[in-house]
């Protein structure tokens, strides 16, 4: 599953929710969370475009890997080109996007790395929702309101969406 939106919009928070719940129930899973991923991936990143189609593509192989494996996984990242989901769709079995919906500026007041407060400061570029474009899902499979819901009713939501199609057993 891949878990986008905005940053700050709670894509970590739902994440390890989510985490938590499918451990409980038996899951063999590993979050796959971009931050901790760019470490190793691009340890000096540039966030620019073509910087973030090869980081992208990485992570969704290395995601498609462990589905090879019978590891399930959650994605936690941004990926903020469309484009880039639907390639880990394509290349993925059994997949869902679920997608965060969260105003601007309410993530602008949350802003837990700083990442708004840069950006408009002008010390950071490219930062989705702000110089850089955000493509939500055109037609994701669940959408969580991160303003609104806790993210235990959302986790339980998006377990219900795994039920409902089959990913899951109850």
């Amino acid at each position: 599953m891949w878990i986008t939106g905005l940053p700050a919009s709670g894509k970590s928070t739902l994440a390890a929710a989510l985490e938590a719940e499918l451990s409980g129930r038996g899951v063999n899973l590993s979050v796959l969370e971009s931050d901790a991923l760019r470490l190793i991936l691009t340890p000096d990143p540039r966030y620019d475009e073509r910087e973030r189609e090869v980081f992208y593509g990485a992570m969704a192989h290395i995601g498609q890997l462990l589905v090879r494996h019978g590891v399930s996984v959650i994605f936690d990242a941004t990926a903020n080109r469309r484009a880039w989901r639907d390639r880990a769709k394509r290349q993925i079995p059994r997949f869902i996007e679920v997608y965060v919906a969260c105003p601007l500026a309410v993530c602008e007041t949350r802003d837990p790395k700083g990442i708004y407060r840069r950006s408009r400061d002008g010390s950071a570029r490219n930062v989705p929702g702000i110089d850089a474009a955000y493509e939500p899902p055109e037609a994701p499979d669940l959408v969580v309101n991160g303003d609104r819901e806790t993210p235990a009713d959302a986790a339980r939501r998006v377990v219900a969406a795994l039920l409902e199609k089959g990913y899951l057993t109850a």
